[in-house]
């Protein structure tokens, strides 16, 4: 599970060039419900803060946007759930 969170910072570094940036897991909150009905205890529903100044002249929603674009292969491949995103410009 520690290399699906590796994976994640590298490319949200890659493509965002954040100054910065912390992942948390919050999936044991969710487990049991329809979205982590195997109860797993890390690795469904991920909160992202990031700081980039990629999101300078982006709407909340286009920076959303570009979050969820570098995260798209967790969320079809890797079995993310849900993810709570803070985006700000420094």
């Amino acid at each position: 599970m520690q290399d699906l969170f590796i994976e994640m910072e590298k490319l949200l570094r890659n493509g965002l060039s954040p100054s910065e940036l912390r992942i948390e897991d919050f999936s044991e909150q969710h487990a049991g419900h329809s979205g982590n009905p195997t109860r797993k205890k890390r690795g469904t529903h991920i909160r992202i803060f990031i700081t980039s100044p990629e999101f300078q002249g982006k709407s909340l929603l286009e920076q959303h946007r570009s979050v969820y674009q570098i995260m798209d292969p967790f969320l079809k491949e890797w079995g993310v759930h849900a993810l709570e995103l803070k985006t700000s410009i420094p």
